[in-house]
């Protein structure tokens, strides 16, 4: 299994190395030179097994030689014996033909834990068996960056930085990445928002000395490690609700388009997905540009779903890849575009292909409220905003006969003051995280400066 760029003209990989560099060298993104099929009796077959099983059959095919089946095996093992539910991502009806995936059952309470405790326990294989280090850097809007720091903290043969927006992450997120006691994890506080801390961990990964003068490896969803690990959740609910006898859709609550990229994947390994629904709050870059392939950023507004105030949505390029036909330079010319430009539009074949595949819709603020309100009193879930968002977008595009799945992205006591504001409840974290208000942060607070942040990391890195 071969690994290539989205801009054409970095090496190719091995899984491996496609997993602990993540950003080419190009800029690019890794993706697989061809996406493995599964076949419907393959599928079919996957029905009533645990997760750990589902998530070693559609993974396998990606690997190579990299690992063997006993020591994949077992790294899925590790990965998911932490999570609070036996089925790792249980489904919960919340009306005719519409589906919750509770995604967020992990050790921080959100889907990210599906993808960074894998990364976590392969980066720990990979790098003891070849005697390596890596200096992790990643920028997070919330729970990417928690995440990584549960995932990695403690390991001997890697230092992780993660970069969030100051005052713009909730406090729950904020005390996940700043109260870990390890000395291998920093939380950065970075005076901007998430797309500087993103274009700052970009230019890391593009300056060539600095990267490889402290080993630079990344964790964020342009690791193609993160979203091969999501994966496994679409065909794991799929199959779970008749796939593939019967067709499905999900909508899923989308900021830098990793995780409905993942479902991109599913559907062209053969799961038989009718509709990928992206579902955005006020800041909907990516509902704009699948309305009329205008594709602008017109700056970051601060929401009650903070993980989704995003307008550099960074796995896009990867499906914009597949549109224009896997050409690299013309994938490159739009991202200049958009770098220097601050957008560009998309051919209209691009779009009608794109069109074929995703939907979308946005929720503002007071409908955000709503559908958590609403989902309390109709169907006695109680929704984190993000969740809501997809619910509320997910109502919007139900077909009959074809069960719609949204993804519920987070725990709704990580973001209490909304879930609060909308129903009068405050939810109660889990009894092993009660405490977190209590325990002491270390945190560094840098300006939105590049060299600044350079010469943190350089100056922390442990020997």
């Amino acid at each position: 299994m071969r690994y290539i760029s989205t801009r054409g003209t970095a090496p190719e990989l091995d899984f491996e190395e496609a997993v602990l560099t993540g950003l080419a060298r190009d800029g690019g993104l890794y993706v697989p030179a061809e996406i493995p099929r599964m076949s419907p009796d393959e599928i079919a077959a996957l029905a009533g097994l645990s997760y750990e099983e589902v998530a070693f059959r559609v993974m396998r095919p990606f690997l190579g030689d990299a690992l063997d089946d006993e020591t994949f095996r077992g790294i899925i093992a590790r990965a998911y014996a932490p999570f609070g539910h036996a089925a790792r991502a249980p489904l919960v009806q919340l009306g005719p033909d519409h589906f919750l995936l509770e995604l967020f059952h992990g050790p921080t309470l959100a889907f990210k834990d599906f993808a960074m405790q894998l990364i976590g326990q392969l980066f720990q294989t990979l790098l003891d068996r070849n005697g390596r280090r890596v200096t992790i850097v990643g920028a997070t809007s919330g729970d990417t960056g928690s995440a990584a720091i549960e995932a990695f903290r403690g390991l001997g043969n890697v230092d992780v930085f993660i970069l969030y927006p100051h005052g713009r992450v909730s406090e729950v997120q904020r005390r996940q990445m700043t109260t870990p006691t390890e000395d291998n994890v920093h939380a950065i506080a970075v005076d901007g928002d998430f797309d500087d801390c993103q274009s700052a961990v970009k230019a890391m990964f593009n300056d060539m000395d600095f990267r490889d003068a402290v080993s630079l490896a990344g964790v964020n969803s342009i690791n193609w490690g993160r979203v091969l690990a999501q994966v496994v959740y679409y065909f794991s609910a799929a199959t779970s609700l008749g796939a593939p006898h019967r067709p499905v859709s999900f909508t899923v609550p989308t900021g830098n388009f990793g995780d409905i990229f993942a479902g991109y994947v599913a559907r062209a390994m053969g799961l038989p997905i009718e509709r990928l629904v992206a579902a955005t709050n006020q800041n909907d870059i990516i509902h704009r540009t699948l309305q009329d392939g205008s594709h602008r950023k017109t700056g970051v507004s601060p929401t009650i779903s903070p993980s989704m105030d995003i307008q550099v949505s960074s796995n896009f390029e990867r499906v914009l890849f597949d549109v224009y036909d896997r050409d690299g330079a013309a994938v490159a010319r739009l991202m200049d575009e958009l770098r220097d430009e601050g957008g560009f539009d998309l051919s209209q074949g691009a779009l009608s292909r794109l069109q074929e595949v995703f939907a979308s819709g946005r929720a503002s603020e007071e409908e955000t409220l709503a559908s958590i309100a609403r989902t309390l009193e109709t169907a006695t879930e109680l929704l984190c905003p993000h969740s809501a968002v997809g619910v509320k977008v997910g109502e919007e595009h139900l077909a009959d006969g074809v069960p719609m799945i949204t993804l519920a992205t987070a725990h709704p006591a990580k973001f209490p003051d909304a879930v609060e504001q909308a129903t009068g409840q405050r939810p109660a974290l889990p009894p092993r995280m009660a405490d977190i208000f209590e325990r002491p942060e270390r945190v560094t607070r840098l300006a939105n400066d590049l060299e600044a942040i350079k010469a943190h990391i350089r100056g922390n890195i442990r020997a």
